[in-house]
């Protein structure tokens, strides 16, 4: 048998690299925004088309390379950033594989304008599927400029996998937000087809925060500083109040490079236990600097996971950080027991003395004494007026005259129905059958309902139930677009980031179909006139809250759609949860709304809503 291994050609083995790097239009916009970085700019413009898949243009001013590096950097393992192999442990730069720009050039037609600050001219280059398509020189202003087009385009198998142009955007905005939030000191312009996103100038952390997040984020922020020999932490996290049902808002960077860590995570989440709801999440955006030695970034192609050295001595740093910046400013409720009342006391107060109340007694009332006037209140009033009993007395017995002539001797009390207690039950009296015809649900434990079939019974959880009714309403009225809405008699003003509103502008229309009426949607802010039927006015924040959130998880698919998560989310959001209490008029019709609806088996998520006991697995237990 023959020699069978052969040795990949270039352009193949790019291909394969890129299957690494470049996951979609999103893994080109960090790599090409962490070499402007590498390249010490201090003003970076982004500008993206169709989510990324026509265009993707990175402009800096930054040093620039010369003709001979710039055609160099297309090649495989060509960098900058390191020489030996020692240098991989104490990295200080973005990129350092050498792999980006080949994998970009292998997959897209890439366009790149370069020039030296002390250069007269510059290069531009073009090159296509890794071919050089021409270099020359050129008038091109100082820094870099690199567009990147028509990505995929001789990958056709991987195109087809992107999303839609709303779900591929988001993914690159969430990238440039880590960029921007890492390097507050560069200025940043992000430009999507045609118009500006976001305008970011070089600022500290907490205004660069503000300008991502929008201005009510300001009043959310509490600091946290810790310096230690191990690590040095700062950054700001969200007040307890202001934990949401996402994990948006939540940013972890070492060295200033974003990275995902469940277990510092964790770290965090602890230090607010006993201060958010469940299934709340906190918001925190931390910076990590540590010794590059202690850190190894190198375990996976987009540099998100580190590994350290010390990961337990980190946790409770990172524990015990987060938990004295929110006793420091008060955000957690302290326990004084050695505070001085007398210290509270008003200064006012100060040579005050204590005045004991007065009883008024009037010792004229009656109050069998009879008003002319007909009613009670004014005749109180013109006896506290005149200070004596009115006139007309008469005697208490008067009440009682002609009682008798109203009701028979015979009759007594036997007309007079008192109030008592629910009758639950009895296997004494023979009640069983009279009882079964009047109360045909009850509620077990706050969480299940319990009926009758003629099998046996059904136990159904009252939540999940509920959220198959609600899903079904709105999606029926959703698709008919008959939706009822209920006017609020003052709009309702809301405050949202930028990239929140540009989420409910995505899905207003089908917000209208549902009952929502918006007003005016601007930059940071919406005006709400009109919400659907069963939405308080109270719940309208949380329920796009958890909309927003929502939409940004989940990924548009071919048997997927806006109305579907919107059903899903107001369903789940105004559902009844565990532990209500329901009267039996709304159990009974909970049970009948759950049998008439389509597919009352399950619930919006695919999980049971009831379980059917017959009699005959009842019999089995008394075996």
């Amino acid at each position: 048998m023959g020699d069978i291994i052969k040795l990949l050609p270039d352009h193949v083995a790019n291909q394969i690299a890129a299957g690494e790097v470049v996951q979609r239009p999103a893994s080109v916009v960090k790599e090409l925004l962490e070499n402007a970085i590498d390249a010490g700019s201090k003003a970076i413009k982004l500008i993206v088309k169709n989510g990324g898949k026509t265009l993707i243009h990175v402009v800096d001013d930054g040093l620039g390379m010369s003709e001979t590096d710039a055609r160099l950097s297309f090649e495989r393992h060509a960098t900058s950033k390191i020489t030996k192999a020692e240098d991989l442990f104490k990295l200080s730069t973005k990129g350092f594989r050498g792999e980006a720009l080949a994998s970009i050039a292998a997959i897209a037609h890439v366009e790149m304008q370069t020039k030296l600050a002390d250069a007269e001219v510059g290069t531009h280059l073009k090159i296509e599927g890794s071919k050089l398509i021409f270099q020359e020189v050129g008038a091109v202003p100082k820094g870099t400029s690199m567009a990147v087009k028509n990505l995929f385009f001789n990958i056709p198998a991987r195109r087809s996998f992107l999303k839609s142009d709303t779900v591929e955007l988001r993914h690159i905005t969430d990238e440039f937000h880590r960029v921007a939030l890492a390097h507050p000191q560069i200025g940043f312009h992000y430009y999507v087809n045609g118009g500006e996103l976001f305008g970011l100038p070089i600022s500290n952390l907490r205004q660069r925060i503000v300008h991502i997040f929008g201005s009510k984020a300001n009043q959310k922020l509490v600091p946290v500083a810790e310096d230690t020999q191990v690590v040095k932490i700062s950054g700001f996290i969200n007040k307890p109040a202001f934990a949401k049902k996402s994990r948006g808002e939540q940013f972890f960077f070492v060295n200033n490079r974003f990275i995902k860590s469940p277990y510092l995570h964790h770290a965090v989440v602890s230090a607010f236990e006993g201060l958010v709801k469940p299934n709340s999440h906190p918001g925190y955006f931390l910076y990590l600097d540590v010794d590059p030695a202690s850190i190894d970034i190198n375990i996976h192609p987009t540099k998100t996971e580190v590994k350290f050295d010390d990961e337990h001595t980190l946790y409770a740093i990172l524990r015990s950080a987060v938990k004295h910046s929110l006793g420091q400013f008060h955000v957690a409720p302290p326990l004084d027991f050695e505070a001085d009342p007398n210290l509270e006391t008003p200064y006012a107060y100060k040579n005050k003395e204590a005045e004991f109340p007065k009883v008024t007694v009037d010792a004229g009332f009656n109050p069998f004494s009879e008003s002319k006037s007909k009613s009670a209140g004014v005749a109180t009033k013109s006896y506290q007026r005149a200070g004596k009993p009115n006139s007309g007395e008469q005697s208490w017995e008067s009440l009682y005259v002609g009682l008798e002539s109203k009701m028979g001797k015979d009759e007594g009390f036997s007309s007079i129905q008192f109030e008592s207690d629910t009758i639950t039950g009895s296997i004494f009296d023979g009640q069983s059958e009279a009882i079964e015809s009047t109360a045909k649900t009850f509620q077990l434990r706050r969480k299940y309902i319990v009926t009758t079939i003629k099998s046996g019974m059904v136990v159904i959880d009252q939540s999940r139930a509920h959220q198959r009714v609600l899903y079904e309403k709105f999606l029926r009225n959703s698709t008919i677009k008959q939706a009822v809405s209920q006017q609020l008699l003052f709009p309702l003003s809301l405050s949202f980031s930028k990239a929140d509103v540009t989420v409910l502008v995505e899905i207003k229309e089908t917000l209208n179909a549902v009952g929502f009426v918006f007003d005016t949607m601007a930059e940071e802010s919406v005006s709400v006139s009109g919400v659907p039927l069963l939405v308080t006015e109270s719940e309208v924040g949380m329920v796009l809250d958890q909309l927003i959130a929502d939409c940004q998880q989940e990924v548009t698919g071919e048997n997927f759609s806006q109305t579907d998560i919107l059903s899903k989310t107001l369903a789940k959001t105004l559902a009844v949860k565990t532990g209500e209490v329901l009267e039996s008029a709304s159990q009974l019709a909970l049970v009948n709304d759950l049998f008439a609806c389509k597919e009352p088996l399950v619930s919006p998520f695919h999980k049971p809503v009831y379980v059917t006991i017959t009699e005959s697995e009842i019999d089995k237990k008394f075996i």
